[in-house]
């Protein structure tokens, strides 16, 4: 485990204008698309990261060809047309959970036997609804453990299609999964919605990524208030091919919203290279949450601009379309002028950590008074005093705490290596941020 990092309280609000990797979200679905296509496509602006490494590694396993330029930050695949190279394979996905489900619907379009298998945390990890709905679908899938997480065991041999229930209240990645794979299943394919849609946002990222590729897909009802009496539907035609594309990838909405967020709490001002290509990414709706406590927001050509208020208000938010900033507003809540209430997020307890219970937990390492229930949490103002921030092997907690340091003298974040997992070199940004230095 790494040594403790030293967050450095700034004496002056934080003034900075920065950059950020390329999109976690987007650089996985476009692998994914790209592998499917047939022919080469290349990924300009990519995240090279944890996750999308893993990707990548577990493509080239399954005997697809993929160049990697890290200077470049390009990423060229040889698609193969739906189908897998390699009639076995081992899958080592780490603690990614896009790969992991991807991978799974991808594994049932080829002809033999996988195996797809993570760290400890993984196998904790729930992935039933998506073998429920693949086996609705013709696809022969196991969890190994049989307690409905991995590790997954696919005898593949096509996919037939059909119409199967998707069950996406833990994860929209589900829904994402099984519509990429499904113009390669035999018959055309109907995937019905019977309940919420987690973070909604980021399947419509999905719709829009296979129409790049050359893929439609008919929606019906509205997956917004899905329900077993008002289902929603997404229809996709068999025999559509994705076809081979130079693709940009936008910048990371979650990544940056460390960098917003300390201009937020600070009272200072932040531009964000680019970040206005985001907008597709459910996390970029944080902005409009940062307005409602205070915020100055403005998109100046490609780039947003966040200037913070001299206090921030108090705000009662459903984060479902962005749970990936729970932790980031968190962090700063404690400093707002009324109570920072965010709910509808029970499925983050699911993701790298318990994403509630550990922020809850370190929140009142720090003295913070916080609130939690199985959906949520509320946290009040006060005040903060210094200690070590633990993070769960969970890269976000580790970056929003660092944003909770610049008030807090005494702060350090354990094991920050975890960052690596989406971000590697965040906290030399962030120092580089801090001293006002471009970055």
């Amino acid at each position: 485990m790494a040594e403790a990092y030293h967050v450095r309280p700034l004496a002056r609000p934080f003034e900075a204008t920065v950059s950020v990797p390329g999109s976690k979200s987007q650089t996985n679905r476009a692998l994914l698309l790209a592998a499917l296509a047939r022919g080469r496509s290349v990924l300009h602006g990519a995240l090279f990261s944890d996750d999308s490494q893993v990707f990548v590694q577990s493509l080239r396993r399954l005997g697809l060809a993929v160049d990697t330029d890290e200077l470049a930050n390009a990423i060229a695949v040889e698609g193969t047309a739906g189908s897998i190279p390699a009639a076995a394979a081992e899958l080592y996905v780490g603690n990614a959970g896009t790969a992991a489900r991807f991978l799974t619907a991808f594994l049932t379009l080829g002809h033999g036997e996988y195996v797809l298998d993570g760290v400890p945390r993984m196998r904790e990890r729930p992935i039933g609804d998506l073998l429920d709905a693949l086996a609705g679908l013709g696809a022969h899938v196991e969890s190994i453990s049989r307690n409905g997480c991995p590790p997954v065991r696919v005898w593949a041999a096509g996919l037939h299609g059909g119409e199967t229930v998707v069950d996406a209240r833990r994860s929209g990645q589900f829904l994402s999964a099984l519509l990429m794979v499904a113009p390669y299943a035999r018959s055309d394919t109907v995937l019905r919605l019977e309940s919420r849609l987690a973070s909604a946002p980021y399947v419509a990222m999905t719709l829009g990524m296979m129409r790049a590729w050359g893929v439609e897909v008919v929606v019906g009802g509205d997956p917004a208030s899905a329900s077993p009496d008002r289902p929603a539907s997404y229809k996709v035609r068999a025999g559509q091919r994705y076809e081979p594309c130079h693709y940009e990838i936008a910048p990371d909405a979650s990544g940056a919203s460390y960098f917003l967020a300390a201009a937020a709490v600070t009272g200072g001002h932040v531009r964000v290279r680019s970040l206005a290509l985001a907008q597709e990414q459910g996390d970029f709706g944080l902005l409009s949450v940062f307005e409602r406590m205070g915020c100055r927001v403005a998109i100046v050509g490609n780039d947003v601009e966040l200037s913070g208020p001299a206090s921030l208000d108090g705000v009662d938010v459903d984060l479902n379309a962005m749970s990936d900033t729970t932790m980031t507003l968190a962090a700063i809540a404690p400093f707002a002028i009324a109570p920072v209430k965010l709910r509808n997020i029970g499925h983050i307890r699911e993701k790298e950590t318990d994403r509630i219970s550990a922020t809850v937990t370190e929140l009142r390492r720090l003295g913070a008074q916080v609130e939690e229930w199985q959906d949520g949490l509320v946290v009040y103002p006060s005040v903060l005093h210094g200690a070590e921030v633990q993070t769960y092997d969970d890269h976000r907690m580790a970056m929003a705490f660092a944003v909770t340091g610049l008030l807090v003298p005494g702060l350090s974040i354990a094991d920050p290596s975890c960052v690596a997992k989406t971000f590697p070199d965040f906290f030399a940004r962030f120092e580089a941020a801090c001293g006002g230095v471009p970055s």
